[in-house]
């Protein structure tokens, strides 16, 4: 029902409210679209539908750019910053873990770094996780053929490469970045990566240490055991 004040209102009158009702409309939709622009933080967590993976979506960051540097702060202050997070691995790109999508995707995706005159020594890490009809050993292969396939100077090197590319299979989605400095910062480890030069002697010094008890331990066992025989005799 209107009221009496309404019912007194000339059709210009009640054009003009509709037309500010449209515009109250629109500026409405406008904050609500703001709004949810606001709501995309630069860090997002996601479901990685894997134990012990946590994967954080960014927005206007480039991962690899990102992690390096946490990595290059952290290998030369030595400061540890994290007590839980084991490794930190950023991932610029994602296709569906079948041979031929990965093939297909790839060929375009390592372009930036290996495609000619672009070149570089790399290896491939892959890792997989609640999938089982991938093979390692077939991902490795054809990954780096497509590698040296965009400029035959590209060559494999797996003690120190300039790159390296890192395949994460988790269910059926692959996981690709092309990584730095991978060795020099312990596979991106976050723990082993804060490690002082002198505490890696030592643990080196100890694990040889340990081994050469376990061998001197065998070869007193075995030499017991003769000498047991031989009394037997």
């Amino acid at each position: 029902k209107f009221s009496d004040h309404e019912e007194r209102l000339s059709g210009s009158d009640r054009e003009e409210d509709e037309d500010d009702v449209e515009a109250a409309l629109k500026k409405e939709v406008g904050q609500i679209r703001a709004s949810t622009e606001q709501k995309l933080r630069r860090f997002q967590s996601v479901e990685s539908g894997a134990n012990n993976v946590v994967f954080i979506r960014t927005q206007g960051i480039e991962p690899e750019n990102l992690v390096h540097h946490i990595l290059k702060d952290m290998h030369t202050t030595k400061k540890k910053k994290t007590r839980v997070i084991l490794r930190m691995l950023p991932i610029s790109g994602t296709c569906k873990a079948f041979m031929e999508d990965m093939k297909k995707y790839t060929e375009t995706f390592f372009e930036p770094w290996f495609k000619a005159p672009n070149k570089g020594t790399f290896q491939i890490v892959y890792k997989a996780r609640n999938n089982s009809h991938m093979s390692r050993e077939e991902v490795i292969k054809e990954l780096a053929g497509i590698v040296g396939s965009l400029n035959p100077e590209n060559k494999v090197d797996l003690n120190n490469p300039q790159y390296t590319v890192v395949v994460e299979i988790i269910k059926t989605v692959c996981c690709l970045s092309v990584v730095r400095d991978y060795v020099l910062f312990r596979k991106y480890n976050l723990q082993e990566v804060v490690k002082s030069s002198k505490e890696d002697a030592q643990q080196k010094s100890s694990l040889t240490e340990e081994q050469n008890s376990e061998v001197v331990k065998a070869e007193t066992e075995e030499k017991s055991s003769k000498e047991v025989k031989e009394e037997n005799k």
